[in-house]
């Protein structure tokens, strides 16, 4: 086995927690999305946190729930899609496991996400774009490049579980 822990990296949508939920089942180990922890921590969705508080809150509360799994081996971790793009994070998430690059085109990510606001930083496709295009310097740090457009959850499980050696 070559890791411990696996962290999940990709733009909002890519498929970071379906494919932790499935990975945790096959290794059996546990399955954390970040984003859920930070909504139970601040008993609120996302969409309200960025509303009420702003993104620097966010990010700040997203930072800490990271660094409360720092050391807990045997977990498939969602990452935020902002949550590998800052420094600290990333030299974290590299420190502390194999980070996992889920690699979507932005037309597929586009036809994911849903239109009910539940995405604050998708209500600008402009935007959207312009920071799917910048995330993708910080996802290339990734250890593992895997073309999440490339097949379904079960092969992409497959493509990590041969990686992993297992």
């Amino acid at each position: 086995m070559k890791a411990s822990k696996i962290y999940l990296v990709g733009f909002m949508a890519s498929g970071k927690t379906t494919l932790a939920k499935n990975l945790a089942k096959r290794l059996d180990w546990k399955c954390v999305d970040i984003d859920e922890l930070v909504e139970a921590r601040e008993h609120m969705p996302i969409s309200d946190i960025f509303a009420r508080r702003g993104e620097p809150y966010f990010r700040t509360v997203e930072r800490a729930t990271l660094l409360e799994l720092i050391g807990s081996p045997h977990a498939v971790v969602a990452t935020g899609g902002g949550t590998f793009v800052d420094p600290a994070n990333r030299s974290a998430i590299n420190s502390d496991g194999v980070s996992i690059w889920l690699d979507l085109p932005l037309e597929r990510i586009i036809a994911r996400l849903p239109t009910d606001g539940r995405r604050p930083l998708a209500a600008d496709r402009t935007e959207l774009e312009r920071l799917y295009h910048q995330r993708r310097a910080a996802y290339q740090q990734a250890h593992v490049h895997l073309d999440a457009g490339r097949g379904s959850v079960d092969a992409l499980t497959e493509q990590v579980m041969d990686w992993l050696g297992s």
